[in-house]
């Protein structure tokens, strides 16, 4: 390979921050970490990518930071990193110089991933494979990092109360992909996303933040491309700065500010699922892209002396959070998006894996403690996911505000007791009043708790009503993957029906299961497409159907639930009381009312015997605002959840007016007016009640 000499470009110290590629003077300055390269080169691409024209030294290193200037390039420049060093992984150390290296601050990538055994440091094939050397050069089947020019600062969004929050998870490519009427062109996009036609359907559902899944640039997994796969969902992060061009026409960068813009303009906060936790590099038999090739040792939690890796991500392997470079790298990816691409949160995939510590996952970790207490990070969403796979890796409740987190007990028990699961009316009123035994402590808010009965990880909300057990044959893992309880019912007969009595069950138990969740306190997150009744035939691990399994269909959509949808999210948005900051635990207020008051159908309040009896499948909420809220709203409301057949209730204080406000059995009910008690509950129905109409 032909290169241009390295004297065509004039090269100085330049300086050791900020780390990645960054416009500075008549030229660009370089800054890379690596504590244990002996060595660090720049390579320089022609526009397509496809010829290397350049390798020019770094001279310079403070600390552990390698920099340098070139004068008279700028925008645009296609560059790689090589890192000379040790290849001992029984040490811990990969360095392979052959090995064509993405900067990991690089803010835009140019070229998809080409997979090939010359991605690999090793031989592949070879006795004791990862210990061996593998000379190819990997240049030709690596993208490449994109110089860019400065950005402005963005415009904070909308910044809307938690407790105003409602959530709306949807993939970048997938909401949109069947959207019959956004233009071809923009489907799939981030502008196709952020179309008028979507921004209306988000604004009249009442949507208030949509949270995407990944869109740091990512790979595909070499096993998926071998079956025709794609990694749909985008949980194998290979840059934290550069938004995946997959979801772009031209410029990901310039087009995903604009999304952000416009979806601020409509009132919708943006939130990133992001994915600090692992990389796509795998473990000691996977390729080297960036991180295992710059510093192995330092960005990778090794065990065994450092030839394998922690697993505690099922990945493959495990991010070095503790190291402070590691750290940085981050707290500088998450200043980014909040300050020059304008998100206003996050949602941490496998969050325990940020709190883990020597000693294991720790409240007070170092990068918890660093996001809490960042400037630029103040007000923005902070969501975890609070699990993974290590050793205690079951963290729910346990992270530090302003976290609030995944809840998903609010999930299954919602899920099982409208399935009608013997025992599950005490876990439907945690699940009612915020989950506080398990958030209400050291001052947390109630809306720690997100709480949803479908996420992309998962069956649909229209497939809990219709299958019983997952169908994940198309990803090519003989059924193998996905959750095997999935605490659904298909109500009479596996998979889609024609019979109109199934047809209204399956509606009904869908919109039961949504009203339970949106007339629940802590702050609800809705799938993308549940509120059309999308289906995913069964599949409950779509990660890697990126094809009308995977997107969201919006032909036949159910406009009826949509509308009811719309209804319930109203409903929430109406009536303060449903979303407090404060957690309720039936205390006095200053009118001697209790905030909760739990009622039986006869009126009576449920004892011990009630709350353990197997079949107490009926019971009634009372529910005031908080006892230690100031000036407390008089407003009442009365919840009534019944999963067992129609029965007479009364309401409670029948010397006040109480309006039926919701019936789920009748979702186009709308007339207000006073309710006589005893009444007749419908079977398998949620009523609502209000003492002003």
């Amino acid at each position: 390979m032909s290169f241009t000499p390295s004297a065509a470009f004039a090269t100085s110290a330049g300086c050791s921050g900020p780390l990645g590629a960054h416009v500075v003077g008549d030229g660009v300055n370089f800054a890379v970490f690596s504590a244990h390269a002996t060595g660090m080169e720049l390579c320089l691409f022609s526009p397509d990518g496809k010829q290397e024209r350049a390798r020019l030294a770094f001279r310079e290193r403070d600390g552990d930071i390698w920099h340098m200037h070139v004068a008279g390039i700028g925008p645009g420049t296609l560059y790689g990193l090589r890192a000379h060093g040790p290849y001992a992984p029984e040490a811990g150390h990969r360095f392979n110089p052959h090995k064509l290296l993405l900067d990991p601050y690089a803010r835009q990538v140019q070229g998809p991933l080409r997979w090939s055994d010359a991605l690999m440091g090793y031989k592949v094939g070879a006795a004791r494979a990862d210990l061996s050397f593998d000379t190819r050069c990997s240049a030709a089947h690596m993208p490449k990092a994109v110089v860019t020019a400065a950005q402005p600062a963005a415009v904070p969004g909308p910044r809307h109360a938690w407790r105003d929050t409602v959530i709306y998870e949807a993939h970048a490519k997938g909401l949109t992909q069947q959207h019959p009427d956004i233009p071809a062109g923009l489907r799939g996009s981030y502008l196709g996303l952020s179309s008028q036609p979507m921004l209306d359907h988000l604004t009249r559902l009442g949507i208030t933040a949509i949270e995407l899944l990944p869109v740091h640039s990512f790979i595909d997994d070499r096993f998926l491309t071998s079956r025709g796969l794609r990694n749909y969902w985008g949980y194998q992060t290979l840059g934290f700065f550069a938004p995946d061009l997959r979801y772009a026409r031209t410029d990901a960068q310039a087009e995903f500010r604009q999304m952000v813009t416009a979806f601020h303009s409509a009132g919708i906060e943006v939130i990133l699922d992001v994915v600090y936790n692992h990389t796509g590099e795998g473990d000691e038999l996977g390729p080297t892209l960036a991180y295992r090739g710059l510093d192995n040792a330092s960005y990778y939690r090794l065990r065994d002396g450092g030839r394998y890796y922690v697993n505690d991500t099922g990945t493959g392997n495990t991010m070095n959070l503790s190291h402070p470079m590691v750290l940085r790298m981050v707290m500088d990816s998450l200043r980014y998006w909040v300050t020059q691409m304008g998100v206003d949160g996050f949602r941490f995939d496998l969050g325990t894996v940020l709190g883990r510590e020597g000693q294991g996952f720790d409240p007070g970790a170092g990068l918890l403690d660093a996001i809490r207490q960042d400037p630029a990070l103040a007000g923005v969403k902070l969501i975890a996911e609070p699990w993974d796979i290590g050793p205690g890796g079951y963290q729910l409740g346990h992270f530090p505000h302003p976290f609030a987190e995944w809840n998903d007990q609010f999930r299954d028990g919602t899920r099982r007791f409208w399935r009608g699961d013997a025992g599950m009316a005490p876990a439907l009123s945690a699940g009612l009043l915020g989950s506080a035994g398990r958030f209400d402590h050291h001052n947390r808010p109630a809306t720690a708790s997100v709480n949803f009965i479908a996420a992309h990880d998962g069956f649909t909300l229209a497939d809990l009503t219709r299958y019983t057990v997952k169908r994940n044959l198309a990803n090519g893992e003989e059924n193998r993957d996905g959750h095997g309880e999935n605490h659904s019912d298909n109500l009479g007969v596996e998979g889609p029906s024609d019979d109109p009595a199934i047809k209204a069950a399956r509606a009904l138990r869908a919109r039961n299961m949504l009203a339970t969740l949106l007339l629940s306190q802590g702050t609800p997150m809705l799938l993308a497409g549940d509120e059309l009744g999308n289906s995913q035939d069964g599949n409950n691990n779509a990660y890697a159907q990126d094809n009308p399994t995977g997107w969201v269909t919006w032909e036949g959509a159910d406009a009826a639930l949509t509308g009811f949808t719309a209804r319930l999210i109203a409903l929430r948005k109406a009536h303060p009381v449903l979303r407090q900051h404060r957690f309720l635990h039936a205390k006095l207020r200053a009118d001697a009312v209790r905030d909760v008051i739990w009622r039986r159908p006869d009126g009576a309040e449920p004892g011990a015997a009630d709350w353990h009896d197997a079949g107490f499948r009926c019971l009634g909420l009372e529910l005031r605002h908080a006892a230690a809220a100031q000036n407390p709203d008089p407003e009442a409301l009365f919840v009534l959840v019944n999963a067992g057949p129609e029965q007479p209730v009364h309401l409670p204080d029948t010397s006040a007016k109480w309006y039926l406000i919701l019936d789920t059995t009748r979702p186009d009910f709308t007339a207000q007016h006073p309710a006589s008690s005893p009444l007749v509950a419908p079977a398998q129905s949620v009523l609502v009640f209000a003492n002003t109409p």
